[in-house]
């Protein structure tokens, strides 16, 4: 099995990297060895290596800076997939592309079906999109996973910019009106290799992880969880904000919370978060 992972400096596509079968073949590639945005280029690297299978977890994820950079947003969360996935139907490789819960607008209060509507509030969300439906134009073999709210030891994220701020501030605010599941990006990543290894049927997948909570609740998890560890020298005082008092570029959704019923004849190993 010979697999190309793009993104391969991100948090999923670190951690990917971690598991991945010794058996496999990995060409591990970031914006550095190829640039995604470039449909040459593209078609160009996937002919020369032959992947059986392509993992796309490359993408602009800056939900703020985004708003005022839409056009490069755009050339990576859509052009580039779409480059991908018409390279790996060219040369009949499997295609994975992972997309993101806000290509929902929050609206629902149970979780989000693959077949719900979708609606999303900003840049982001709406080039993710874009991404997803011109996979789905042109490829019929892409499968398309969204998950929310990840978090690992790499890079930046929710977990390490708690930690962070948990040493430097005696009191924090933390949003408290938007629902997700944190979802840890080891877990994505051996969902993902398991559909690979069990030919998975192509189409839209959610997978997060198994709590629901808001970022208050999850904020107050990690610092726990950091104190007990003797990771943070103090408890700060945690405080509730709604996100009208949060000052924000973008919407967010409100409920993201993703049914991740992979399929009933595929089960996937899910942890509940930790820090790791």
């Amino acid at each position: 099995m010979k697999v190309l992972l793009t993104g391969a400096n991100g948090q999923l596509g670190r951690c990917f990297q971690d598991i991945v079968p010794n058996e496999w073949q990995l060409i591990a590639a970031d914006h550095d060895v190829l640039d995604i945005t470039n449909t040459e280029q593209v078609e160009s690297f996937v002919k020369q290596y032959q992947p059986d299978v392509i993992v796309n977890a490359a993408a602009y994820t800056a939900v703020d800076k985004v708003e005022s950079e839409a056009v490069i947003a755009r050339k990576i969360n859509a052009q580039g997939p779409y480059n991908l996935a018409i390279a790996a139907n060219k040369n009949n490789a499997r295609f994975y592309h992972i997309s993101t819960d806000y290509v929902f607008g929050g609206e629902k209060t149970k979780p989000y079906l693959t077949t719900d509507q979708t609606n999303p509030l900003g840049v982001y969300g709406k080039t993710k999109l874009q991404g997803e439906q011109l996979c789905l134009k042109v490829n019929p073999n892409v499968t398309i996973i969204r998950t929310a709210w990840v978090f690992s030891q790499y890079g930046n994220n929710f977990v390490k910019t708690m930690l962070r701020l948990a040493k430097e501030r005696s009191e924090l605010k933390i949003v408290n009106d938007q629902i997700g599941c944190p979802t840890y990006a080891g877990d994505l990543a051996y969902c993902i290799i398991q559909l690979i290894k069990q030919n998975n049927i192509p189409g839209i997948y959610h997978y997060c992880g198994d709590e629901v909570m808001s970022w208050f609740d999850f904020a107050k998890l990690i610092i726990s969880k950091a104190y007990e560890l003797n990771m943070i020298p103090k408890l700060p005082k945690l405080s509730a904000l709604s996100s009208y008092e949060y000052p924000a570029l973008v919407k967010r959704p409100a409920y993201s919370v993703l049914d991740k019923k992979i399929s009933v004849t595929i089960i996937i190993y899910q942890v509940n978060w930790i820090i790791r």
